[in-house]
């Protein structure tokens, strides 16, 4: 079976190629718009899921870490008190607007966390410590950012809300949804934000037991009003919805992917009909001297596999190429494993499903026609 399938396959080659190449199209297409989906929402969650706390307490009407409200800092306290709670960090998260010599300014976000734990970032450093935060006027920029920030590195000065400042740690990837991230800590963010002392945008909370943690989570939201207490793992899960369900991105990328499959299964299936029609003698014979529908339509899925793991092969090959290079500017995401089965269930789908094309026209051929002249 297999060793016809492949000399049906070398016989008219450039169709093969073709269909090859459609394969290849439609995988790249797909996994090229899958991992900008990736890079996005992961960018959503950024900060949740960069961030080593065990909770987040927020202001109660707050689903979108990238959005916080601003809560009174004495619940910090009330949070401590909670049995099984060892320790509340605050964080400051407020908008502000760098402004270069050269006249170009930026928004920009200052997130603040608290020395010397820093709980909230920054994270991903690439150069620089810690420590050199606590320096006046110290911020952190991401090396991805660089082009935005006026070409910014260590130690250049610029100013936030008319507030000078320097860069005095880098980091490499620590990149928000929209926003461009500068760490600092939470007394300098609150300067800089132009926040009162008084408030703060939340608190990172640390439990004795994660065994006990959703319990802990109850029993903050049930003994302090006007905040919600969230695990890590739900408040990433509700930016990524939130920011989702308010703007065209799921949609978007969505429509992009179904388009691409539904195009490839059609250039695949006018391809391979085209070649079952331009061999509908070889196929005839085999029909008359005994071959029924079912080993004819086995020939054709031989020959339709052998497309999609090739195809498949090349696909993967290229998109690996595409995540390196976009890489370079800032855009970081992997293929997980679920997502790369994902990727080669959905190429066999449409090669398989572009074979039913050539299938539908060789099981309606009589055996007969291939005596004819």
């Amino acid at each position: 079976m297999l060793r016809f399938a492949l000399q049906f396959i070398k016989y008219d080659r450039p169709k093969s190629i073709g269909v090859i190449l459609g394969i290849v199209i439609s995988t790249f297409l797909v996994g090229q718009q899958t991992g900008i989906f990736i890079f996005l929402t992961s960018a959503m969650s950024s900060l949740v899921d960069n961030t080593d706390a065990d909770l987040w307490v927020v202001d109660n009407r707050t689903t979108n870490c990238n959005a916080l409200g601003n809560i009174d800092v004495r619940i910090g306290r009330q949070i401590e008190s909670i049995p099984g709670v060892i320790k509340a960090y605050p964080l400051v998260v407020s908008g502000g607007t760098a402004k270069f010599q050269e006249g170009k300014s930026v928004p920009v976000m200052l997130i603040g966390t608290q020395p010397p734990h820093f709980k909230g970032g920054p994270f991903r450093i690439d150069q620089g410590q810690l420590v050199d935060l606590l320096t006046d006027g110290a911020v952190s920029a991401d090396l991805f950012d660089q082009k935005e920030l006026n070409n910014a590195s260590l130690g250049t000065y610029f100013e936030i809300n008319g507030k000078r400042v320097h860069i005095a740690l880098q980091t490499k990837g620590a990149r928000g949804f929209g926003a461009m991230y500068l760490f600092t800590t939470v007394s300098r963010a609150r300067y800089l934000g132009n926040l009162s002392p008084n408030q703060v945008s939340g608190f990172l909370v640390d439990v004795y037991s994660e065994n006990d943690l959703l319990l802990i989570r109850d029993r903050i939201n049930a003994h302090i009003p006007g905040i919600r207490a969230w695990t890590s793992h739900d408040f990433s899960n509700a930016t990524v919805s939130t920011i989702l369900s308010t703007s065209g991105i799921a949609f978007s990328v969505g429509t992009l992917i179904i388009f691409a499959m539904i195009s490839g299964v059609f250039i695949i299936g006018l391809t391979m009909y085209s070649a079952a029609v331009d061999r509908l003698k070889d196929y005839g014979t085999l029909k008359a001297i005994g071959a029924n529908n079912s080993y004819i339509r086995n020939l054709i899925l031989s020959q339709a596999l052998f497309f999609g793991m090739t195809g498949y092969g090349m696909g993967i090959f290229l998109l690996e190429g595409f995540r390196k290079g976009i890489s370079n500017s800032g855009i970081l995401f992997d293929y997980s494993l679920p997502v790369k089965i994902g990727f080669f269930v959905m190429t066999m789908l449409i090669s398989l499903g572009g074979s039913i094309f050539a299938m539908r026209r060789i099981g309606k051929l009589e055996p007969a026609m291939v005596f004819r002249a």
